[in-house]
C-alpha cells in the first residue's frame, strides 16, 4: 500500500506564493509520473502539473504555465508544487497523485491519490 500525504496549503492573498509538498510512504514504490490536480467544490477535478521520474518531462495546465513549478526528490519520495502569483481562481483542494505510467496527464491513469490540501487565495 502506498500513502500520499500533501502539506503546505493555506490562505494567501492574491499575488502571493505557496509551496505544496507530497510525501509518499509505504511499500517501495517509484512512480513513473507524479502529478498535481485540484478541485473546487461543484467543479470537476482538473489537472495542474505532472513530472516524470527523472524530471526531464514536466507538463502544466495552460493557466499555470509560468506561475507553477513542479519538482520531485526521489531520494525523499517527495514531489513539490511551487505556485507564484496566485489568483483567486486558484482556490481549490490540491491533490497529489502517482502513476506507474509515463507522461500521464489523465487522472484515470493515476493509481494512488492523497487526501488533498486546501489552498485559498483571497482577493
Amino acid at each position: 500500500q502506498v500513502q500520499l500525504v500533501e502539506s503546505g496549503g493555506g490562505v494567501v492573498q492574491a499575488g502571493g506564493s505557496l509551496r505544496l509538498s507530497c510525501a509518499a510512504s509505504g511499500r517501495t514504490f517509484s512512480p513513473s509520473t507524479m502529478g498535481w490536480f485540484r478541485q473546487d467544490p461543484g467543479k470537476d477535478r482538473e489537472f495542474v502539473a505532472a513530472i516524470n521520474r527523472g524530471g526531464s518531462w514536466r507538463y502544466y495546465r495552460k493557466s499555470g504555465k509560468g506561475r507553477f513549478a513542479i519538482s520531485r526528490d526521489n531520494a525523499k519520495n517527495t514531489v513539490y508544487l511551487e505556485m507564484y502569483s496566485l489568483e483567486p481562481e486558484d482556490t481549490a483542494v490540491y491533490y497529489c497523485a502517482a502513476s506507474g505510467s509515463d507522461y500521464v496527464v489523465n487522472e484515470n491513469k493515476y493509481n494512488y491519490w492523497g487526501q488533498g490540501t486546501q489552498v485559498t487565495v483571497s482577493s
